[in-house]
């Protein structure tokens, strides 16, 4: 895994220090560097500013509204409202060019229901129907009339997302976050944090792979997969690991009709169209936790696992053709598949912003947002992500929320 030639930072000391600034690290910076008023000093140190191996570059790239609980729901709501105003957002920092369109194709979800799980899912339907969503619960027979090409003999039906849910622009919700804060005055620098000093109780300096310490105020662990790396530092701990998710891109012989959402399959499948291609990918948990530097391609993986399912659910994909893959890493929370968000309650500067399990770029601007409140104004102050604090995990109470994939 190659890394870019490492920098050095222009300044000794920061008010803030965000370890990662891939999408989650970035979305901080920007709306810490909006903050009306605010003249922090802020440092992001991204090891690898190619982003290649990120999992904000590698992702899938999609949102959602389907979830049980309902902040999951609202943080979503508000990843759609940003994915919508991007480019009115991002225009002031892009004066000589256009400021980047997400391209959101609004195409939806369909999660497959088993007949066992058809009240749970009428149930949360009903929540984020509550919210504002549009999600609708169709029994096997509308379903089969709405999407022909689909097998449901084993299903008990599906929910569907006609609207506000579907795939984006990873990358360009990275690079619009990141040269806004840059505008505004946020540092980047090539470099990793190889060492954290505390002292009564507070993160007081890091230090950089090219020898430099920095002291700091404030110091975020956003560094995704590798979050518990950065959370040892300090002597903490966090059930973060990554976990590989295997994508495929393949061409069918059989073209499928009609406007298809992203269909989740009761396996675990997901697979969605791409301009005349298709998308397909799955996190076989049985694997267990990946090296930090292994991203190795099980090619088997499609033939093994994913074919089976997708021709199981969609019969017409009978004749497939892998043209590309890539593995990536999920910054998989073992406790509840659910992020991690806020201080910790002994090393008082030290706030986490990790644990996703795949949701981190659909939730990245919420929790971005949230995280500035909690610097700037001690408390949140749009979307109370208070259920997603460390604190539960020091009670190893899970987060509670059904609709994980």
């Amino acid at each position: 895994m190659a890394i870019p030639p490492y920098k050095a930072p222009a300044h000794a000391s920061y008010d803030v220090v965000i370890v990662g600034g891939a999408v989650i690290g970035s979305s901080t910076a920007y709306w810490l560097s909006q903050e009306l008023g605010t003249r922090m000093s802020i440092l992001v140190v991204e090891r690898d500013s190619s982003y290649e191996f990120s999992s904000t570059a590698l992702s899938t790239s999609a949102i959602r509204q389907q979830y049980s609980n309902p902040i999951n729901v609202k943080i979503s709501q508000f990843g759609i409202e940003m994915i919508r105003s991007f480019p009115e957002r991002m225009a002031p920092f892009f004066e000589n060019e256009p400021a980047p369109d997400l391209g959101f194709r609004e195409h939806g979800y369909l999660y497959c229901c088993s007949p066992e799980g058809v009240e749970a899912a009428r149930a949360r339907v009903e929540l984020q129907r509550s919210l504002g969503a549009h999600t609708v619960f169709l029994e096997p027979g509308p379903l089969k009339d709405r999407f022909p090409w689909l097998n449901v003999e084993d299903l008990g039906g599906g929910s569907w997302g006609a609207r506000e849910e579907g795939w984006f622009d990873s990358m360009g919700m990275l690079n619009g976050f990141r040269r806004a804060a840059r505008a505004c005055g946020v540092e980047y620098v090539d470099n990793a944090v190889t060492e954290l000093q505390v002292s009564g109780g507070r993160v007081v300096a890091a230090r950089l792979a090219t020898g430099e310490t920095v002291a700091c105020g404030t110091l975020i662990d956003a560094a995704g997969p590798r979050a518990q790396q950065v959370a040892a530092m300090a002597g903490l701990s966090i059930p973060v690991a990554p976990y590989k998710r295997y994508s495929f891109v393949f061409s069918s012989a059989t073209p499928i009709p009609g406007r298809m959402p992203n269909v989740i399959d009761l396996s675990g499948t997901f697979v969605r169209p791409e301009g005349e291609l298709f998308l397909t990918g799955n996190t076989p948990l049985d694997d267990g936790p990946a090296d930090y530097d292994d991203f190795e391609m099980h090619h088997e993986e499609f033939d093994e696992r994913i074919w089976p399912a997708l021709w199981h659910r969609i019969p017409a994909f009978d004749a497939l053709k892998v043209q590309t893959s890539w593995t990536g890493h999920y910054e998989y929370n073992m406790l509840d598949h659910n992020g991690i968000v806020g201080f910790h309650p002994t090393v008082t500067n030290f706030m986490f912003a990790n644990g996703f399990s795949g949701h981190g770029l659909q939730q990245s601007p919420a929790v971005g947002r949230a995280v500035s409140e909690l610097i700037i104004h001690g408390a949140f102050r749009t979307l109370d992500l208070s259920p997603f604090s460390y604190e539960r995990i020091l009670r190893n109470e899970p987060f509670l929320e059904e609709a994980v994939i």
